[in-house]
């Protein structure tokens, strides 16, 4: 069965049964984009609702988690991070080939450049960086406890096991020497910050396409793509943020070197990192500089990846060798802050 089909005949009989309400002929509509887990817009009756699978077929072990997404959305319904109702997790592979959940469709903006060039003003534009924002600090300030997430990952040690995870992973898919990401990876560990104990939902992928915003007003409705959340240091998600905006806008990256953000109203990662400790009671983030560099240094191993799947000819993004390119001159502009 192709990732692009769903057997609907099949999948309504069992969404009859498990989704109170839900009635009528369903057609199934794939999205475009190039997400991991196939996506699927649903349609029965007048109902709308999102579907997510597992891809068919061997994967690897821990990827493709798509009951760790039902979970996790499902624990923060009543908190104040926006994430849509949930309604259903099957992990019958026989009803359309591969585990999948439904969950609530929204109608909203996914905004992908974050120079915002729909904005109809500086104002709105501060007002959706500001929503970002306080969306990020209300999931790092979810008690995990409280709502039932505290096995959610391994607490403790969050930077030096992503520092082990993404150096295996680069050396899988080394095609070259690049002298850059020799002295990151012998600088990381070197300078590797102590641990300070807080642990903190992290969203992984945290970033202003992964936000669905109200069609009219500049509040986020929804934070998705829960693929790669976990228990860890929530720095990592605000300096993934962060570092992702010193990059040039090239190669399917949305950066914004060059850019004067106070004529657009965009505030200064000063400003945005003040406000997010403001948020979150700190007083403060010590050692800055090194998780951005992580941050890049993790950002190239993922698109050293992309590159050895292009060459092998089974990426997924026909602009996989444009990523691919962004490699060294990445983990460059990573060296340049360590000197």
């Amino acid at each position: 069965m192709s990732t692009q089909d769903l057997d609907t005949s099949k999948l309504s009989e069992y969404l009859t049964e498990h989704i109170p309400g839900f009635a009528g002929t369903l057609t199934a509509e794939k999205f475009a984009g190039g997400q991991s887990n196939p996506t699927f817009k649903l349609t029965a009756g007048n109902q709308h609702y999102v579907l997510r699978r597992k891809p068919p077929g061997e994967l690897l072990k821990s990827a493709h988690a798509v009951d760790r997404e039902f979970r996790v959305i499902s624990a923060l319904r009543d908190t104040e991070v926006p994430v849509p109702q949930t309604y259903v997790l099957c992990e019958d592979e026989s009803v359309i080939g591969s585990m999948f959940y439904v969950m609530e469709y929204l109608e909203g903006r996914i905004l992908w450049d974050p120079t915002l060039p729909e904005a109809s003003s500086n104002a709105e534009r501060a007002a959706i960086f500001d929503s970002m924002n306080s969306t990020m600090a209300a999931l790092h300030n979810v008690d995990v406890d409280a709502v039932g997430l505290s096995d959610y990952g391994r607490p403790g040690n969050y930077f030096e096991r992503q520092f082990s995870r993404w150096s295996k992973q680069y050396r899988a898919s080394e095609t070259e020497n690049i002298p850059a990401m020799e002295k990151l990876m012998d600088y990381l560990p070197a300078n590797m910050p102590e641990d300070d104990g807080r642990v903190s939902l992290v969203h992984g992928d945290y970033r202003l396409d992964n936000l669905m915003f109200h069609a009219t007003e500049p509040r986020a409705i929804a934070l998705l793509d829960w693929e790669l959340s976990t228990l860890g240091n929530p720095l990592a998600d605000l300096a993934n943020q962060c570092m992702a905006w010193m990059l040039p806008g090239a190669g399917g990256i949305a950066g914004m070197a060059g850019v004067d953000r106070g004529a657009l109203g965009i505030p200064t990662d000063e400003e945005y990192i003040a406000r997010y400790c403001e948020r979150t009671g700190r007083d403060g983030i010590d050692n800055w500089n090194f998780y951005i560099v992580f941050s890049m240094f993790r950002l190239a191993a993922i698109l050293q990846g992309v590159l050895k799947r292009a060459e092998q000819g089974n990426a997924s993004s026909p602009e996989a060798r444009a990523k691919g390119a962004l490699v060294k001159p990445l983990a460059e502009l990573a060296t340049s802050l360590i000197d």
